[in-house]
């Protein structure tokens, strides 16, 4: 507090005790006289003037003294109970307006203040510790934008700098060439998930039930990645149970099979193992997809469904850290379960559960 501040506070606690302390006394000292001189005329005892005068004045001193005390010690009072926490939460709460989200308050002692402001400044922790987390994901989902954007522009811009040579064979043309294709396709797709996994966060993407055989749907998905199992010389087993119908989104499940397959053939090693099973229990459709990949450590798994994240980064040119997070979304709207095992250097295991019947939810 500066020493201006510290000047107009006093001079208004001055002003507040002349207005109301100052006429808080005159008119007890009335008062008093009133109640003095009602009972002298009922006792017969006649005062003089003289009497009357100095006994007023010092009764006025006295109050006004005693009133003067009783400023002091509120003043005192309020300083201790209410404007010190309240200056505490002022600072902390100028620190967040900054962009300090580092701002915690203490909590204050009972003995000196109310408990209420304790009940305000755990408010107040539990505000800044909720602000602190969602400016710790915006400032990651930026830079993890900007990487991802920046890599496959890059990629771009050199193979059409590349291009440009006056002097470059057919083959060497048609290879920069795909690597721009793929490099589009790549920056194509990010952009198409960071919308669908806004949209569906912002609950603007709602979901269009009916039913369909989830048994072919998944089959269909499986087949769109013939040639990546071929080129790594997958070996691909499936128990796949026939005609099992299922009520719900077909457009929104498609993405959790293509993301869940093109995780496993990503991150299966040349002569793998990737198995998909499908079967019903009762109103249940259990579908697994294990891989015999690289797998991931618990303390991976623990964050695999959060945007950006890529547990293992010798693969991250591959993808970009969205698609468990779509998959994570997909699967909460429409109300089912999925869980992941994994052993380091073994492989992982992905299963999803849904109510084959989505409108009983």
């Amino acid at each position: 507090m500066n020493r201006k501040t510290r000047y107009s506070r006093v001079i208004k606690g001055l002003h507040n005790w002349i207005i109301f302390f100052v006429l808080f006394s005159f008119v007890i000292t009335c008062c008093l006289m009133l109640f003095i001189s009602v009972l002298s005329n009922s006792l017969g005892i006649v005062f003089s003037e003289e009497n009357l005068s100095d006994a007023a004045k010092l009764t006025f001193i006295n109050v006004i003294f005693i009133s003067l005390l009783f400023t002091v010690f509120d003043s005192l009072r309020r300083w201790f109970m209410v404007n010190r926490p309240v200056n505490k939460i002022l600072d902390a709460a100028k620190k967040i307006t900054k962009g300090d989200f580092s701002a915690r308050i203490q909590p204050v002692n009972t003995l000196f203040a109310d408990d209420g402001f304790n009940k305000i400044i755990e408010c107040f922790n539990k505000m800044a510790e909720e602000l602190s987390g969602i400016e710790t994901l915006r400032a990651d989902f930026i830079a993890n934008v900007s990487h991802e954007l920046k890599t496959p522009l890059a990629v771009m811009q050199n193979y059409g700098t590349m291009l440009q040579q006056p002097v470059l064979s057919d083959e060497k043309r048609l290879e920069y060439s795909k690597g721009i294709t793929e490099a589009a396709r790549r920056l194509s797709n990010l952009i198409t998930n960071i919308l669908k996994l806004n949209k569906l966060k912002n609950q603007q993407m709602f979901p269009s039930v009916k039913e369909y055989n989830l048994s072919e749907q998944i089959c269909e998905s499986l087949l769109q990645f013939e040639n990546e199992w071929e080129k790594k010389k997958i070996t691909i087993k499936t128990d796949i149970e026939d005609g099992v119908k299922i009520r719900s989104d077909e457009e929104l499940l498609s993405l959790v099979w293509n993301n869940l397959f093109s995780n496993a053939m990503k991150f299966t090693g040349e002569n793998g193992t990737v198995s998909v099973s499908l079967e019903s229990k009762g109103d249940v459709a259990v579908i697994n997809v294990k891989d015999t990949g690289c797998g991931m450590t618990p303390e991976v798994g623990a964050h695999i469904f959060e945007k950006f994240y890529q547990g293992d980064t010798s693969h991250s040119e591959k993808g970009n850290g969205l698609g468990l997070a779509l998959v994570k979304r997909v699967v909460d709207i429409m109300h089912g379960e999925i869980r992941v095992e994994s052993v380091l250097g073994k492989g992982s295991s992905f299963t999803v559960e849904f109510d084959r019947n989505l409108s009983k939810n």
